[in-house]
C-alpha cells in the first residue's frame, strides 16, 4: 500500500486535475473558500494533509455532485491522513522532512547528487551518528540516537524485495572528508563499495575534483519517481528547510543535471575500486 505521502501527492493531483477541468484559478478558489493562495499549492501537491471538511468544500466548489465520484475523494482524503511508520520517530523527524521521507518510501527510483556527505540511505550507524551530533551539537545523547535509529530505519527499502533503484552521485570531498576517526571513515567507505557491488539496484559513482566546475555546483538534491503515480519530485535541502518541486520543466532540468553529473564522474566500477583504495588510506 502506499504511503500516505504519496496517497496525499494522488489527491492533490486530482485535485487540481478538477479545478483545471472548470478552467479555474486557484487563487480564485483558495479566496472564494476562504483560504490563502499557498494553502491550496501546498494540498494540490499533496506537501499537507487535507481534511476531510475541506476536501468537501472543495468537491462542492467544483461542481462534483456525483455520490460515487465523492465517496472515491474522501475514502482517499481518509487514507491520505494516515500516519506513516515514520510517525513513530515524533520529533526526531523535522517537519519539513516528512514529505520526503514518503516520497522516499514509495519511491521506485531514487537518484541523488551530495556533494558534502554520504547519502542517508548508505550511511553506516557510526558515520550517521557523527554527522547528526555535528549538525545538532545541542541535543541530547537520547535525541541523537533517536535521529540515528530513524537513519538505519529509513534504509529498510533498499532491503525489501522490491527496493527502488538507487543511484548515487558523491563529490570526491565526501570520501576525503573525515567523519569520525581513521577506522570509521574506512569502514563507511567499505560499506559503499559493498552496496554497490552486493546490490544490483544501487550504483555509486565518485566525481572528482579534476573535474573542475560541473553541473551542481555546491548544490544537492534528488529527484524521486514513483510507479502508481505520473511524475517525478525534485527535491533539495538546506539546515534547516527543504524545496520540493514537481514541475515538469524543473524536475526536467534536475534530471538533466544529474546526467551530466554522471558523464563527469569515474565509472561505477572504477569508483568502487577507487572508495576501496581511500578506505585503505584511512586505516594506515
Amino acid at each position: 500500500m502506499s504511503s500516505p505521502t504519496v496517497l496525499r501527492r494522488r489527491l492533490g493531483g486530482e485535485l487540481g486535475k478538477l479545478r483545471a477541468s472548470r478552467e479555474m484559478n486557484a487563487k480564485d478558489v483558495a479566496a472564494a473558500l476562504g483560504w490563502s493562495a499557498s494553502k491550496l499549492s501546498r494540498i494540490e501537491s499533496g506537501l499537507v494533509s487535507l481534511q476531510e471538511r475541506d476536501a468537501a468544500k472543495l468537491l462542492a466548489h467544483y461542481g462534483v455532485s456525483s455520490p460515487e465520484e465523492v465517496r472515491q475523494f474522501l475514502s482517499l482524503t481518509r487514507q491520505s491522513r494516515q500516519q506513516g511508520w515514520w510517525h513513530a520517530y515524533g520529533d526526531a523527524l523535522p517537519d519539513w522532512f516528512r514529505a520526503y521521507v514518503g516520497f522516499e518510501t514509495d519511491a521506485t527510483k531514487i537518484v541523488t547528487y551530495q556533494c558534502e556527505l554520504v547519502p542517508g540511505l548508505l550511511q553506516t550507524e557510526t558515520y550517521a551518528r557523527h554527522v547528526i551530533r555535528a549538525m545538532n551539537p545541542t541535543e541530547s545523547t537520547e535525541e541523537v540516537e533517536r535521529r540515528v535509529a530513524l537513519r538505519m530505519d529509513r534504509q529498510h527499502i533498499l532491503n525489501r524485495q522490491d527496493p527502488p533503484q538507487f543511484w548515487a552521485i558523491i563529490g570526491e570531498a565526501v570520501i576525503r572528508r573525515p567523519v569520525g576517526n581513521g577506522p570509521a571513515m574506512a569502514a563507511q567507505l567499505r560499506h559503499l563499495a559493498l552496496m554497490a557491488d552486493e546490490k544490483p539496484n544501487i550504483t555509486i559513482q565518485v566525481l572528482p575534483f579534476s573535474a573542475g566546475a560541473h553541473a551542481a555546483m555546491g548544490a544537492s538534491f534528488s529527484v524521486l519517481s514513483f510507479s502508481d503515480i505520473p511524475g517525478s519530485v525534485a527535491y533539495s535541502e538546506a539546515t534547516t528547510s527543504s524545496t520540493y518541486t514537481e514541475r515538469p520543466a524543473e524536475v526536467a532540468r534536475h534530471e538533466d543535471t544529474f546526467l551530466r553529473l554522471m558523464a563527469s564522474s569515474v565509472q561505477p566500477e572504477k569508483s568502487v575500486t577507487w572508495l576501496r583504495k581511500v578506505a585503505e588510506e584511512y586505516e594506515t
